[in-house]
């Protein structure tokens, strides 16, 4: 590497240790100092909320606050913070321009990175069955019915694959992660794109929907034949086999630490608004995981709860990423820490 190469990387290491000193200065220091009888309440997304149960006693063990989260679905944390009857929202589908209109003065920030899993359940099937963008496409549009279909066999020759009658299972709920998956396939398939489009929910074809990502993996877990999509925590929870998924560059992959954090060496520049998109990678990750989120808190920039708040981010994107590789949560990307810690500092007292 030529020595200009190690000296812009120093400069950056140093300008994102700066960022750090700053921020935890705003925050009253990195050191836990516990505070009695302080109450933080957030909700939303339920895709994080697996990562959120093992934060909670954790910040009560660092600094005696009460964090309450209500897993409502992302549509509803939106929903909750805009009408500020909680503390923070959580949301896998970043804010649209109205939304944030209708926020009224919020800051959103990237604070997880996982993956949306294709669970099934499909009696004598193996785990790690192969399936394509179109082909998954194709199963919730209801073009593809059987799990004998040709379509599924020529992906998986010589598994056994019964005449049994595919289930899509859908959240009918507003949800972050229904936007992960229709944004997906929205970038690999031209028929869903003009179909259906993307969104925090859909003009479902077929299939049984339900709420939350614990409702979707309910219906998978009783039907035989059933399908869904829900984050890979909860796959690991319930025990329920998923999908490998052909990538860009032509590989299967399954939603691991590696995958997820290969898909998200493919982001961008974080624009001001803190959107990332990681869905179909770029080929030239061929490890990559092509169903990978990033998931954001959305927190008022005015608050008389700022300095609470601030300190609780700050140790969910610092030290609290080291609960998420146990759930298949990948830390955050060095880069996308220093973006939130620019993030953090805009949230202020309002008194």
């Amino acid at each position: 590497m030529p020595k200009s190469g190690t000296f812009i990387r120093t400069l950056i290491a140093v300008a994102a240790a700066a960022i750090l000193a700053v921020v935890a200065a705003g925050t009253a220091g990195a050191a836990p100092a516990k505070t009695s009888g302080t109450t933080l309440s957030g909700a939303g997304s339920t895709f994080v909320s697996p990562l959120v149960s093992q934060w909670i006693p954790a910040i009560g063990s660092a600094y005696g606050y009460e964090l309450q989260y209500s897993p409502i679905g992302s549509g509803g944390g939106i929903a909750a913070i805009t009408a500020r009857t909680v503390d923070f929202g959580a949301t896998d589908a970043p804010l649209t321009p109205d939304q944030f209109n209708a926020c009224n003065g919020c800051v959103q920030i990237p604070w997880a990175l996982s993956a949306t899993s294709i669970i099934y359940n499909v009696p004598g099937a193996p785990a790690g069955l192969k399936l394509t963008p179109a082909v998954i496409a194709q199963i919730w549009l209801g073009t593809i019915t059987k799990w004998s279909s040709p379509a599924i066999r020529k992906l998986n020759p010589g598994a056994s694959l019964p005449d049994l009658k595919i289930t899509p299972a859908y959240r009918s709920d507003n949800s972050g992660t229904t936007y992960n998956f229709t944004d997906f396939l929205s970038s690999t398939s031209p028929t869903w794109k003009s179909k259906i489009g993307v969104g925090v929910n859909a003009n479902w074809q077929t299939g049984v929907g339900a709420r939350g990502s614990s409702g979707v993996a309910g219906v998978v877990t009783r039907t035989d034949g059933a399908i869904g999509y829900v984050d890979v925590a909860y796959a690991l929870q319930n025990h329920l086999k998923f999908a490998k998924v052909r990538n860009a560059a032509g590989k299967y992959t399954l939603p691991g630490l590696r995958s997820i954090k290969a898909a998200a060496a493919t982001a961008g520049k974080i624009p001001s608004t803190g959107e990332i998109s990681i869905v179909n990678p770029a080929k030239s990750q061929p490890l990559a995981y092509p169903i990978s989120t990033f998931t954001y808190v959305i927190v008022p920039t005015k608050t008389d709860k700022a300095g609470d708040l601030r300190k609780i981010v700050y140790w969910a994107v610092t030290s609290g990423q080291q609960y998420g590789p146990k759930l298949l949560f990948q830390p955050l990307p060095t880069r996308v820490q220093a973006f939130d810690y620019k993030q953090i500092k805009k949230i202020q007292s309002s008194t």
